[in-house]
């Protein structure tokens, strides 16, 4: 029986600042992967994480580290610099300010301060690496900055960190968004810079609403258009584009990217756009991930088509195939062809897009749903672990968009070959073609 937890109407975005070296990113995996909080997070790259999601007592939110914010050390904050701080205030619903105890206040912190006591932005003034008593004592000279009581930390030592979930959580916004605009399927278009992604906003449009252009990188805010199609209001975002971590340049774009993470939360379907004459590169499948690991619906879309010289239909069958090779984790997705200039393909990839969304509604029958988890564990049982011997004990849906099944086992390491396993199963049982599913395992209390 379907009982799906209130869900949130977004994720707040909380953004870790300060100057380099004050442990920005030793606060960011403390948080991200301690054990004060069930964490989700979202890759760069293989090396370290952009933002990951936080989860402590049922609420949730996107924390960013923002490494390379403030200048170096010898310089005071300059106008590219304050920009930067500014884009990253614009962007989180929350900052951590973050200060070194053990170098002690520093005339870049001074300069910082200045300008965040000026926002009217919630601010937490964090001072990290306090793990002894002269520390402590000497954390009093960060009262200087006038940014109210500072919060000791120390995050390396796990010191403080339960008390900093707290005070964050007591910050972020909790206010719904209206009921009004609950039921409107909300579209991302996503992809790397420069294939198109605006050009195809305003064909969907039919008129002009971002700004396009040949220069890579040109839309740096997230802008919310609704529009109608065969009689159903939809909303689409638009976003700038998105570059592995460490091809991220400072200043607007990294926090470009922010946004376009932030989209990702607030989307239902993700239209992921690719420039037919580059397909399939080691961006694009960046990309892809950030969605698919926020379950959200999927639409791989070949942009730019009209650059194919193809009167035979050869060449998109074998991009579909080359799309379809390149992202064979995830064989549900669907392939468009599409061309932002001439229009074609529009109908089309609007048609998947209700359908994808109208998949991602669908509540399935609890009894059937039983009987498909006891016909898959006749045919093939999940592999035991160790000694013991895995049983579970029954499924249930508890959500929808995307459609989530708990299933209640005695060890909750099932190896990811049987979780796909009966994945498949219920997708065949219920024509589910498109969407992302959820299959959690939930270890039963004995």
């Amino acid at each position: 029986m379907l009982s799906p937890k209130p869900k949130q109407a977004y994720q707040p975005m909380v953004a870790i600042v300060g100057r380099p070296n004050v442990g920005k990113s030793t606060l960011f995996n403390r948080l991200v992967g301690g054990r004060e909080a069930v964490t989700a997070s979202i890759p760069g790259t293989t090396r370290d994480r952009l933002s990951g999601s936080v989860e402590v007592d049922e609420q949730s939110f996107t924390l960013v580290d923002t490494g390379g914010l403030s200048p170096p050390p010898q310089e005071l904050l300059k106008d590219k610099i304050r920009m930067q701080v500014e884009m990253a205030i614009e962007s989180a619903d929350l900052l951590i300010f973050l200060l070194d105890g053990d170098a002690g206040l520093n005339p870049v912190d001074k300069e910082i301060a200045l300008w965040l006591r000026k926002q009217k932005k919630p601010l937490i003034t964090v001072v990290n690496k306090i793990d002894n008593l002269k520390r402590e004592l000497s954390s009093a000279e960060f009262y200087h900055l006038g940014l109210g009581e500072p919060l000791l930390i120390s995050a390396y030592h796990n010191i403080g960190i339960h008390d900093l979930l707290e005070k964050t959580i007591s910050l972020l916004p909790t206010c719904a968004l209206p009921t009004t605009e609950s039921n409107i399927p909300k579209i991302a278009i996503l992809g790397r810079t420069n294939v198109g992604k605006s050009m195809l906003m305003n064909s969907i449009l039919g008129e002009e609403r971002a700004i396009v252009d040949n220069i890579a990188g040109t839309t740096r805010d997230a802008l919310d258009t609704q529009f109608i199609f065969r009689d159903q209001t939809l909303s689409i975002i638009d976003t700038a584009g998105i570059r592995r971590r460490g091809q991220i340049k400072q200043g607007i774009e990294r926090y470009s990217v922010l946004r376009s993470i932030r989209a990702i939360h607030r989307c239902d379907v993700a239209i992921m756009i690719m420039d037919a004459t580059e397909l399939s590169t080691a961006q694009d499948s960046h990309v892809f991930g950030l969605a698919v690991e926020a379950f959200k619906g999927v639409i791989a879309v070949v942009n730019k088509w009209d650059l194919i010289d193809d009167p035979d239909g050869s060449k998109r069958e074998q991009a579909f195939w080359t799309v379809k090779q390149a992202f064979h984790f995830m064989p549900y997705v669907p392939v468009a062809f599409t061309s932002g200039l001439t229009g074609d393909g529009i109908t089309e990839l609007l048609n998947l897009v209700l359908e994808v969304h109208q998949e991602r509604q669908l509540v399935t029958p609890h009894g059937q749903l039983q009987r498909v988890l006891k016909d898959a564990m006749a045919a093939q049982l999940p592999a035991s672990t160790g000694t013991r011997k895995v049983s579970i004990g029954g499924i249930e849906q508890v959500d929808t968009n995307p459609p989530t099944f708990v299933l209640a086992v005695n060890d909750a390491r099932i190896h990811f070959s049987y979780r796909r396993y009966l994945e498949n199963r219920i997708r065949e049982a219920f024509d589910f073609k498109y969407t992302h599913l959820r299959i959690v395992f939930k270890r039963k209390r004995t």
